[in-house]
């Protein structure tokens, strides 16, 4: 059966995320088109930030997420996690205590609870911290520690003892990959212990994952994606991995 554009899309991605690359006329053999129309989707694939085109083929572009510094990646697919947000913010009611870890989404997710009253914000993201202070209504809890100053967020024994201390009705958690094989993961060690405490301290987890991270893996595992209540992500997300995220019966949004 012939595959449709979509679809043949999602096929690519989910080989580049088994490789890390693909090529032009492997992918013509594979697919039964011409090396043109490959080129085409590689194309259009660049354009959407979901790969570099390479001689001969393409490879994943998501490493180079990993190299970006906190402002750059505030750049990257800034919509949809604005949509994302939006979405999470719905889950959110007044008077509620909520932990956020570091990450742009969470970010996001904080601009998007602004008009919300008395909360109780618990972080360790400095950029977090800095903003919600601003909002008379939130009563915000920076987690001490020792400071990675290049992405803005604490970690450490110090802060893991201060966050002992703390439970939250709501955890609004951004993760670098989400996979039904390796579960939910960051690239960074420093807050693997910070992120999984969170979990455990909190009602309800909230996984805030833009597409590009469905069905990613990354360097640290923080927990398997049954510990997430809801998972909320865009529609463009990797068909594949989203049913097999809801066949464990796991809450997927999809904005």
């Amino acid at each position: 059966m012939e595959l449709s554009i979509s679809e043949r899309k999602n096929r690519i991605l989910e080989m580049l995320h088994s490789d890390g690359k693909v090529k032009v006329n492997e992918l013509s053999r594979i697919f039964n088109v011409s090396e043109v129309t490959i080129r085409y989707d590689l194309t259009g694939l660049e354009e959407e930030g979901m790969l570099s085109r390479v001689y001969g083929g393409a490879v994943s572009s998501y490493k180079n997420y990993f190299n970006m510094n906190f402002k750059q990646r505030s750049n990257t697919n800034e919509a949809e996690k604005k949509a994302i947000v939006e979405c999470v913010a719905g889950y959110i009611n007044d008077g509620e205590t909520v932990m956020m870890n570091s990450g742009t989404t969470t970010l996001f997710a904080l601009h998007a609870m602004k008009s919300k009253k008395h909360l109780n914000i618990v972080t360790n993201s400095i950029a977090i911290a800095t903003e919600a202070g601003e909002y008379e209504d939130f009563n915000v809890i920076l987690l001490g520690g020792t400071v990675n100053t290049r992405y803005q967020f604490t970690s450490g024994n110090d802060a893991l003892l201060q966050l002992s201390s703390y439970h939250a009705d709501k955890l609004i958690l951004s993760v670098d990959g989400v996979s039904m094989e390796t579960g939910l993961t960051t690239y960074y060690q420093q807050e693997k212990e910070i992120c999984l405490q969170m979990i455990r301290q909190s009602n309800t987890t909230i996984i805030a994952a833009d597409y590009t991270k469905i069905g990613r893996t990354a360097f640290v595992k923080i927990a398997k994606t049954g510990m997430a209540d809801h998972i909320v992500t865009n529609t463009r997300a990797l068909g594949s991995e989203i049913e097999n995220l809801k066949a464990e019966g796991i809450d997927v949004i999809l904005v």
